[in-house]
């Protein structure tokens, strides 16, 4: 690429997300109006020309590596040679020790995706396909990870004219970002509830937005306790949201967002067993009815007398409506008679009236 003396006449958007940085310019539109077909892939070519190939460049004077891979056969017989070339050209594989990149071009917009696959990776496809990328960085990657995309956004604004960087809306919470504390009143500030006089939303002391899981009121700054998704007990100090909801703040960069009847005022008994019965319940008889359909009647003998000890009478309730059975739990519907949720007596009690049908598990293939 030739040396170039003065800033270019160009204008665009860069913003940051997950470990990314992203570009976006809005004249394509315009030349396709102007010059049709032709002129759109013109302004494509200088796009990537002005682009696309300096942020390549600053990338390997930060010490990055990019690479064009190599044209897959099976692209070249599906897609023909011509589109599995521009497939390759318009993106780069990018490696710097444990960090690793992806950079594109599509039409009007430019994205560089960075993640490692060193640690915390929970996709079994790799760390590109996590979520929390930077949470999941170590305090070097992260720094370097950083670094990187400040060192693209400062380049391209000052070699454009009017390129402009348009930060996040809400602050990035995290190591290297704000505590949970701080996120919270960032959060407060830009709500339509904001009130001066407490600094915060009100409502909290309103009918039904405050009633606990034990039956108490919980208050603002209060210590409170709730279960996790796995079912843990957490502890923190509970903050009014809106309506019935809570922000727990659990550690400096940590929160959750809770229902006030989930969270419980006095600490409960038995810290240690998780509260996950319902979970529990759902995946046993998943089980279930994958052993059934695999005609592995021994495993799903045991997972019965587990789900449902002493053999009880089981129900399945049926939606008229719907044509459909209840799901495991009430949650969603299905067809197939071996995926309907099984209910012992009590748990159906209140349901066999319209639009709901309760009948024994053994008849549901008759009634259906």
């Amino acid at each position: 690429m030739t040396m170039t003396k003065g800033r270019i006449e160009r204008s665009g958007m860069l913003s940051f997300g997950d470990a990314s940085l992203a570009v976006w310019e809005e004249g394509l539109s315009a030349a396709r109006n102007a010059g049709g077909y032709k002129a759109e892939k013109a302004w494509e070519r200088n796009f990537k020309r002005d682009v696309f190939a300096r942020i390549v460049q600053q990338l390997n004077r930060l010490g990055w590596g990019c690479t064009v891979q190599p044209i897959d056969p099976r692209d070249v017989k599906h897609y023909g040679g011509t589109v599995a070339r521009w497939a390759v050209e318009r993106r780069r594989t990018c490696r710097k020790g444990d960090l690793q990149g992806e950079l594109s071009v599509s039409g009007r917009s430019i994205k560089f995706e960075m993640w490692q696959d060193a640690q915390n990776v929970e996709n079994p496809n790799g760390g590109k396909y996590d979520f929390g990328k930077e949470r999941r960085m170590t305090y070097l990657q992260r720094l370097e990870m950083n670094r990187t995309r400040n060192c693209i956004r400062d380049y391209l604004c000052n070699v454009f004219t009017r390129y402009e960087f348009q930060p996040e809306k809400e602050p990035k919470r995290g190591p290297g970002g704000v505590t949970a504390l701080e996120w919270i009143d960032n959060h407060y500030k830009q709500s339509w509830h904001y009130d001066p006089a407490l600094r915060r939303p009100g409502g909290d002391d309103h009918c039904g937005n405050n009633r606990s899981a034990d039956g108490d009121i919980v208050t603002h700054g209060a210590r409170v306790w709730f279960a996790d998704y796995h079912g843990r007990i957490l502890t923190g100090t509970a903050y009014y949201n809106i309506n019935n909801m809570w922000w727990v703040v659990t550690g400096k960069y940590d929160l959750n967002n809770e229902a006030s009847f989930e969270l419980y005022t006095r600490q409960p008994e038995n810290l240690r067993v998780k509260r996950n019965a319902d979970r529990r319940r759902k995946r046993l008889e998943r089980e279930l009815q994958k052993a059934v359909e695999a005609m592995n009647f021994e495993r799903a003998g045991v997972l019965r007398d587990v789900l449902f000890p002493g053999a009880p009478a089981l129900f399945v309730v049926w939606h008229e409506e719907h044509r459909l059975f209840h799901s495991p739990g009430f949650c969603g519907y299905t067809a197939d008679k071996s995926k309907a949720g099984k209910f012992t007596a009590d748990e159906v009690k209140g349901w066999d009236c319209a639009p709901n049908k309760v009948m024994p598990a053994a008849l549901a293939k008759e009634a259906a």
